[in-house]
């Protein structure tokens, strides 16, 4: 697995959340030196909040190189986010 950069920021009421995560993303249709590079990709993500899980998304190999996403859910500073994904 990848590494994971997790920036959650409070305000208003609001956490706004940004993610990296470092991942190769590779569809399994790209060729290198004349051979497939295997598939490797990130299938499914959760994001939760305080242990409730509010992202919930199935991703595939369409996905850059080191995706990164952003979104907002409703929360104070000091609550608990978490990342967790899953590769083909």
């Amino acid at each position: 697995m990848g590494k994971i950069k997790l920036k959650p920021k409070a305000r208003k009421g609001v956490i706004g959340i940004k993610c990296l995560i470092k991942h190769p993303m590779e569809t399994g249709l790209r060729k290198k030196k004349g051979k497939l590079v295997p598939a490797n990709h990130i299938v499914h993500m959760v994001v939760s909040h305080n242990g409730t899980k509010v992202v919930d998304a199935d991703i595939g190999s369409s996905i850059s190189k080191d995706p990164y996403f952003k979104f907002n859910v409703p929360g104070a500073k000091g609550d608990t986010i978490e990342l967790k994904y899953k590769d083909n």
